[in-house]
């Protein structure tokens, strides 16, 4: 008589029976994956009603026409124009401004008055439906002084002035953008922005334009290089600039030209003062630089 080994029997058995196992087993959900909602896409709403999708930092302006998008609140959801006086009336919340605000900060304020009472946890959307015609004006020392009409959504600075013609070669080394003074405001708020840093494109240069912002390139103001240097003549004042650095500007020392025996010519209490500087002084407006000579 021949006798099977047991572990052999179950090698042959076990595939059979895991079959069988598995058959008695009812079939298992495949698992679907959990489902955020995209709190940055409204729900489609009916034709007519998209909003024009904007900048969190659009500033809001009057007359524009606003598309407000409280989810799951119809009440709520509908156009709102901005008056003239800046402001927009909700329900709920009633008279509210808007003009002077970014498109993020008025959502926050409509989620904050919305929380405070009356819904528990308000979903908002702010889009733009309609723009009213938005411009800047660009003055100074550019080749086309004028105003410029918002084309976009937004506008830089730099590409306001290559609308204007750029500046010219009497341009100064800055740029100064006066926005309009929001609601509660006093003062309209200044910005000095270096033209050169600008052009060059550094980080944190350039700057958003606003409806009503002017932009006005000053003539540069000057200063003047005489005596032994490579380049006498004048050239354009830069804050800050050094002795030094004007004397690189115009080309440098000849060979007889001494960095020892430099004077400038200053006007001082209304009168035309000579005093001796050093290579680290600072340049003044309307400076004249003198170079002497060695003496030997």
């Amino acid at each position: 008589m021949r006798f099977i080994a047991i572990p052999a029997l179950w090698m042959l058995l076990a595939p059979a029976a895991a079959t069988a196992a598995q058959a008695q087993q009812p079939p298992q959900r495949q698992q679907q994956p959990a489902i955020t909602p995209d709190l940055s896409t409204p729900k489609p709403a009916a034709p007519g009603q998209q909003p024009v999708a904007v900048g969190d930092q659009y500033v809001i302006g009057p007359q524009d026409t606003l598309m407000i998008t409280v989810i799951d609140e119809s009440d709520l959801t509908s156009k709102y124009r901005v008056d003239t006086d800046g402001s927009i009336t909700l329900p709920y919340l009633g008279r509210m401004p808007a003009a002077g605000l970014s498109v993020d900060e008025l959502r926050k304020r409509i989620t904050t008055g919305l929380q405070n009472g009356w819904i528990r946890n308000p979903q908002v959307l702010v889009g733009i439906e309609q723009y009213k015609a938005r411009s800047v004006v660009v003055t100074g020392a550019v080749r086309a002084p004028q105003k410029v009409t918002l084309t976009g959504l937004t506008m830089t600075l730099l590409e306001a002035l290559a609308l204007a013609g750029s500046p010219t070669s009497e341009a100064a080394n800055e740029v100064i953008v006066v926005h309009p003074a929001k609601p509660g405001e006093k003062e309209p708020q200044a910005i000095t922005v270096n033209r050169k840093d600008l052009e060059l494109g550094k980080a944190g240069m350039d700057v958003v334009l606003q409806d009503g912002d002017i932009i006005n390139v000053p003539i540069a103001k000057k200063f003047w290089v005489s005596g032994y240097v490579k380049n006498q003549g004048a050239y354009v004042y830069d804050s800050g600039m050094t002795v030094a650095q004007a004397l690189i500007l115009a080309g440098g020392l000849t060979e007889r030209g001494s960095d020892r025996r430099i004077t400038i010519k200053r006007e001082i209490k209304g009168k035309i003062t000579e005093v001796s500087a050093k290579l680290e002084d600072k340049v003044q407006p309307n400076d004249e630089i003198v170079v002497g000579s060695r003496l030997f």
